[in-house]
């Protein structure tokens, strides 16, 4: 089965170990990213996000540096497999470099996929460390 995969980066004025523990917070996730979110924060652990519509469940923690996660939104098919997030945290100039590689997407969605990174956890992300 086809799927696209994709890499986005970007600086959040906020050091690794907080923009982890918003990552693997409820209240955290929701205030990073201005939305409700649910995050039980241990390997194993389920998760959802933007009311419901990213779901998914955590398979490896490196605290402060390192998530990974298998992830899905509601428009992926029944038939389609879980993708798979990693969102690597880098001290970098200006804060913090998060990095997502996202794979297994389904075919011809990765683009899109790559805009709502931008536009709905970078953004506000940005937004929300500038504020703290």
């Amino acid at each position: 089965m086809k799927t696209d995969s994709i890499k986005v980066s970007a600086v959040i004025a906020a050091d690794p170990k907080a923009v982890y523990d918003a990552w693997m917070s409820s209240k955290g996730h929701g205030a990073m990213t201005d939305s409700s979110a649910k995050v039980t924060a241990r390997v194993g652990g389920a998760f959802s996000a933007w009311e419901g519509y990213i779901s998914g469940k955590t398979l490896k923690l490196e605290p402060g540096s390192r998530i990974v996660q298998s992830w899905r939104t509601t428009e992926f098919g029944e038939k389609d497999p879980d993708s798979h997030l990693e969102v690597l945290l880098e001290k970098a100039k200006g804060g913090t470099k998060v990095t997502l590689v996202h794979t297994n997407i389904p075919a011809g969605h990765g683009a899109e996929y790559r805009k709502g990174w931008i536009d709905f956890y970078f953004k506000p992300m940005k937004e929300y460390f500038a504020s703290i």
